[in-house]
C-alpha cells in the first residue's frame, strides 16, 4: 500500500473499461495488426503508435531487468500492449467528487445491486462462509466489496493492465507511482499467477473481481483454491474474495464486531458521523476504518457497510435526506427523470441521481420548448413536465 495513494485512489468513482510488439532481441518492434484484447473496447482504449511511448518502453526495459524482470517476461507482457490515449484522457478529466451520501447510496445500494448481491451471496455461500471462517471477515461484507467494485464480477474491466500502467507511467503526472504498478504487474506475470493477455482490468490498472492494484495484489492476494495461482481474474471468484478478506484482516478487522450502522436511538458506544448535513447519522467502529483502508472515503465505507447489511436481509435506511440545492427530494428527482423519459428525453434511468445524461436530457427539453438552456433541474421544471 502506497502511503499517499490508496488502493483505489488511482481511479475515481464506483466500479469496469494491433499493438506495439517487442522483438526477441529486446528492441521495439512494429505495430501489429493483431490484438489479443477484447473487441468491445472503445477505440481510444486500443493501442496506437506513439514514438515517445516506444522510446520510453525501450528505456524502461533496462530498469525492469534491474529489478529482476526477465527479457522473456517483458517480451510476453508488451507483445500486445501499447500506448492508450483514452487512459490519459480519463486520467486528466477525473472530476472532483461532490456527490452527496444520498446520491452515493442511491447507486451503491440500489435495489438491483441489493438483489444481485443476495443472489451472489446465495450462489457462493459455502465459499464465502469458508473465507469468513479463515479470515474473520463477515461473508456479507466481502460480498459487498465484490458488489461495489465489479458488480459481483460483471464489470471487471477489459483493458490490458500492462498497457494502462505503462501509458500512465510514460505520461508522467504520476509516473513514479505507475511505474511501481507496472513493475508489480510484471512480477505477477513472471510468477505464473496469470498470463499477460489475461491480466486485464480498469483503465487505471485495478484488476479482477475486487479491483486490486498490482502492488496490493503482491502484498495481499492469496491462493484460496490451492491450485498454485492467486487468480483474481478467473470466472471463479474464490481467490479474489479471499484476497479481499485477507486485505481487510491485515487492515485491522476485528472479528465479531460490526462496522457500525445507522444511529436510530441511543449511541451504542461508537464514534458518530453525519456525512450529509440534515441526513442520517451513523455510529462506526474500528472496522469502519478497516474498510477505509480499501478506499479512503467515508461514503465508500458506509456504502460497503450498508450494502452488506442489505445483503444479509436488512432494510433501507430509516432516516431521510433533506431536499437538494434545487429544492428537490429524491422522489422529485426520480419523477423528473421518469417524465423526461416519457417525453422522449433519455436520462439513462430513474434513480434520482442527476448525472450527465439527466442533465443533457434537461438541456434538450429546455431547448425544445424555448427555455434558457441550463441543464439544471427545478421545481418549476418538474411542474412543467406535469
Amino acid at each position: 500500500m502506497n502511503a499517499t495513494m490508496t488502493r483505489r485512489g488511482i481511479c475515481a468513482g464506483l466500479a469496469g473499461f494491433g499493438a506495439m510488439t517487442l522483438a526477441a532481441c529486446g528492441g521495439p518492434g512494429p505495430v501489429s495488426t493483431a490484438s489479443a484484447r477484447p473487441t468491445g473496447l472503445p477505440d481510444d482504449l486500443r493501442p496506437v503508435r506513439d514514438a515517445g511511448y516506444d522510446a520510453w518502453v525501450a528505456s524502461f526495459r533496462a530498469r525492469a531487468q534491474g529489478q529482476g524482470i526477465s527479457p522473456s517476461t517483458l517480451n510476453a507482457a508488451f507483445r500486445h500492449a501499447g500506448f492508450l490515449p483514452g487512459v490519459i484522457t480519463r486520467d486528466r478529466s477525473q472530476p472532483e467528487s461532490s456527490r452527496t451520501l444520498e446520491d452515493y447510496l442511491s447507486i451503491a445500494t440500489s435495489d438491483e445491486r441489493v438483489s444481485k448481491g443476495r443472489a451472489a451471496y446465495a450462489r457462493n455461500r459455502a465459499t464465502l462462509n469458508a473465507i469468513e471462517a479463515r479470515y474473520g471477515v463477515p461473508a456479507n461484507v466481502v460480498c459487498a466489496v465484490w458488489g461495489l467494485e465489479s458488480y459481483y464480477g460483471e464489470r471487471r474491466g477489459d483493458v490490458s493492465v500492462i498497457a494502462a500502467t505503462s501509458t500512465l507511467a510514460y505520461e508522467g503526472r504520476r509516473g513514479e507511482f505507475f511505474e511501481k504498478q507496472l513493475i508489480a504487474a510484471l512480477k505477477i506475470i513472471q510468477s505464473g499467477d496469470v498470463s499477460a493477455d489475461r491480466m486485464t482490468g480498469s483503465w487505471a490498472g485495478a484488476m479482477g473481481h475486487t479491483q486490486f492494484i498490482p502492488t496490493s495484489y503482491l502484498a495481499y492476494a492469496v491462493d484460496f483454491t490451492g491450485d498454485g495461482r492467486r487468480d483474481i481474474w478467473s470466472e471463479d471468484p474464490s481467490d479474489a474474495l479471499a484476497s479481499t478478506a485477507a486485505y481487510l484482516q491485515r487492515s485491522g478487522w476485528t472479528p465479531g464486531v460490526k462496522w457500525g450502522g445507522e444511529l436510530t436511538g441511543a449511541n451504542p458506544g461508537g464514534r458518530v458521523i453525519t456525512p450529509q448535513a440534515g441526513g442520517p447519522s451513523f455510529w462506526v467502529t474500528g472496522n469502519f476504518n478497516a474498510i477505509k483502508r480499501y478506499n479512503n472515503s467515508d461514503l465508500y465505507a458506509i456504502g460497503i457497510g450498508h450494502l452488506s447489511d442489505r445483503i444479509a436481509g436488512g432494510g433501507p435506511l430509516r432516516g431521510s435526506f433533506p431536499p437538494d440545492q434545487y429544492g428537490l427530494t429524491k422522489d422529485d428527482r426520480v419523477a423528473l427523470q421518469q417524465r423526461l423519459t416519457a417525453r422522449g428525453f433519455d436520462t439513462g434511468g430513474a434513480d434520482g441521481v442527476l448525472g450527465p445524461k439527466s442533465r443533457a436530457a434537461i438541456s434538450d427539453y429546455q431547448r425544445s420548448i424555448g427555455l434558457p438552456v441550463t441543464g439544471e433541474p427545478s421545481p418549476d421544471l418538474l411542474r412543467r413536465l406535469g
